[in-house]
């Protein structure tokens, strides 16, 4: 057990002295400051790589992840993030990225218990709820699956901009656009789900506030 830490020490000694090496200014600029144009809300699954994926270096990506990419008007956690993301370090973008086979959306769809899990699934189920009539039209397995992955996918991206966080900066007219993205592992390609949402005119009128 104490090996396998300090392989993670060791490798990360080695990778700190090389970068140090090819790039003497880079951690004492990284340690200055960081200004990410990007937040990305993803799961928190451990082959969904956000930065690797996105191609892009550390301080230019700010994470958020949990399991199957959920935003719950009531976790604090996640818009905490959200709000020091768009307040603070003022990004221009927030991604929404989930993923096909993801074990959050696969275990929303099973009828046997998982634990203490199931309470945040519910959210995923309210999806499948939403869209029962177009997923219940889906006989393969994983076609069903992999579009219910989507269509979280598209509800998150809807409750990131029910937010008041977002309202607010919109309603200040800061820049700022909501994305939907689903990552395939099978080919390491992100396919864009053309949900591009940047202003309150583009919400639902329900969830619309005035302030």
């Amino acid at each position: 057990m104490i090996e396998e830490i300090q392989n993670i020490l060791d490798y990360n000694a080695d990778w700190a002295e090389k970068i140090q090496q090819n790039t003497p200014d880079f951690f004492p600029n990284l340690a200055k400051q960081q200004s990410p144009k990007y937040l990305w809300i993803g799961c928190a699954d451990s082959r969904v790589n956000a930065n690797e994926i996105a191609g892009l270096s550390q301080g230019e990506l700010f994470v958020h992840r949990n399991i199957a990419n959920v935003v719950v008007p009531t976790d604090l956690n996640c818009l905490s993030v959200i709000q020091f993301a768009v307040e603070v370090l003022k990004v221009r973008h927030i991604i929404v990225c989930g993923h096909y086979g993801c074990g959050g959306i696969r275990a929303s769809t099973e009828i046997q218990e998982h634990g203490l899990i199931d309470n945040w699934l519910s959210h995923i189920r309210d999806v499948r709820r939403t869209y029962e009539k177009e997923l219940n039209r889906i006989i393969d397995f994983t076609e069903h699956q992999n579009r219910l992955c989507e269509l979280n996918v598209i509800e998150q991206v809807a409750n990131v901009c029910h937010s008041t966080i977002i309202q607010k900066a919109w309603s200040k007219k800061q820049k700022l656009a909501i994305h939907g993205l689903v990552y395939d592992m099978n080919n390491g390609r992100l396919k864009n789900l053309n949900v591009y949402i940047d202003s309150l005119d583009k919400i639902n009128s329900t969830y619309r506030l005035t302030i």
